[in-house]
């Protein structure tokens, strides 16, 4: 490793701004939580407080998590690209690396980056100890109320590595606004001090550039409206069985529904006929304002594929309450419109005018990367094929890991996609 004692983070090339030095005089002296929105740089604040804990603990070593392993990878690459060539020997933990050679890694490297899940699992096995482990990175931290290895993992370190010489920093972007949830965070990862910046921070705004923002209307079309208000009878009347079986009360909509179903579960497992009844209504309320929501925010694809789905389980008999919701006069009626309306080649009026505003932009930026965000996948896939048609445009879907095989990208499809975003292969990302 290159000696560091008393140098200086300019001259090994780190320029932290003024935020992020004054978040680093906290975090070397306490645990500390960084709360800083994406972009503004939490781990150049990890890479000084690394460099501060070699300094101070030659021979010692610094413990890099982060939930997946793309994110593992991404950390790593922004360590080697801003210390020093042989600064200190950085090694990757993954799943695929044999657990014995994972021992002698650990025994040799200064820096580790791995997923706490590969750690936790190391430790268990009793493969190596955390004894000599000056600092603990741990990125995503608000994930550490659903990820127990997280936890196990900052629970070992502070039973195994002397107190004197612990030091825990967290990062995260979204802790969320529950107050409750955040010293939850801070209990489990053991944090003393929180530092927040939001982008209207007075040291942080001067770094940031100027965010333009343009909102364009797209009309609701006629015929669209005409098969929400045959969607909207069905729901009103759900709504209305609910309310006279003394089942729901104040406002109704998808939020309070999905919220009923648990408790109306509960009551019919005591043979609760009336909350039995509910549950049918309640579900079928649920499956049609979701309805709705395709029509109005989606594609009329997406809402046929859903509606085509709801017909094949009335088929398959496997709900009493969907056999009778495609067997009403509306519900088939939004069907024969739907059908007529794909088959004149009509979708969602937003799909032709998100494609003209993306082809604007090329047309003035040959060179312009785009990101199209979107609610659901089956809006995405469509999206990209009609981007694809514009001048320029060379667009593909990103999406997240899914069970459903046909849309679902695992970690080395999505690494491969933006390698080609990168490289310039693609110039749209089509994400969820």
């Amino acid at each position: 490793m290159a000696k560091i004692e008393g140098m200086e983070f300019e001259e090994i090339g780190l320029k932290p701004r003024e935020y992020q030095q004054r978040i680093f005089e906290v975090a070397k002296e306490k645990n500390t939580l960084v709360v800083l929105p994406t972009g503004l740089g939490k781990t150049l604040i990890a890479i000084m407080l690394a460099v501060e804990r070699i300094k101070k603990y030659p021979g010692g070593k610094i413990l890099i998590l982060a939930p997946t392993r793309p994110l593992v990878e991404q950390h790593m690459k922004t360590f080697e690209k801003n210390l020093p060539e042989l600064f200190a020997e950085m090694v990757l933990f993954t799943g695929s690396v044999e657990a014995g050679k994972r021992k002698k890694m650990f025994q040799t490297a200064e820096i580790v980056f791995s997923t706490p899940q590969c750690v936790a699992n190391d430790l268990r096995l009793g493969l190596y100890s955390l004894l000599e482990v000056s600092l603990l990175v741990i990125d995503e931290a608000h994930r550490c109320l659903k990820n127990y290895d997280y936890t196990k993992v900052v629970e070992t370190y502070k039973m195994q590595c002397p107190l004197e010489k612990q030091r825990i920093l967290c990062l995260t972007a979204s802790p969320g606004h529950d107050g409750g949830k955040i010293k939850e965070i801070c209990k489990h990862l053991d944090v003393e001090e929180i530092e927040v910046r939001t982008r209207e921070s007075e040291d942080v705004r001067k770094y940031l550039q100027k965010r333009e923002y343009k909102k364009i209307e797209v009309p609701f079309p006629s015929e669209f409206m005409e098969m929400k208000v045959l969607l909207n009878r069905i729901y009103d009347r759900k709504v209305e069985e609910l309310r006279n079986r003394n089942l729901l009360f104040g406002p109704a909509n998808k939020v309070t529904l999905l919220q009923l179903q648990p408790k109306l579960a509960n009551l019919a497992q005591s043979r609760n006929f009336n909350a039995m009844m509910g549950m049918s209504a309640c579900a079928t309320a649920i499956k049609i304002s979701h309805a709705m929501e395709l029509l109005e925010t989606q594609t009329l694809s997406g809402l046929n594929d859903y509606l085509k789905g709801l017909v094949k389980q009335a088929e398959e008999k496997k709900s009493r309450g969907v056999q009778q919701l495609v067997k009403s006069g509306e519900f088939k009626g939004v069907l024969v419109s739907l059908t007529k309306l794909l088959s004149d080649g009509v979708e969602h009026p937003k799909i032709a005018e998100t494609a003209a505003v993306v082809e604007e932009e090329m047309k003035e930026n040959i060179n312009s990367k785009i990101i199209v965000f979107t609610q659901f996948r089956d809006s995405g896939t469509l999206l990209a094929r009609e981007l694809n048609k514009a001048e320029g445009v060379r667009a593909q879907t990103f999406f997240g890991q899914a069970k459903r095989k046909d849309t679902g990208m695992n970690q080395k499809e999505q690494k491969k996609i933006i390698e080609k975003l990168n490289a310039g292969e693609i110039n749209v990302l089509v994400a969820t």
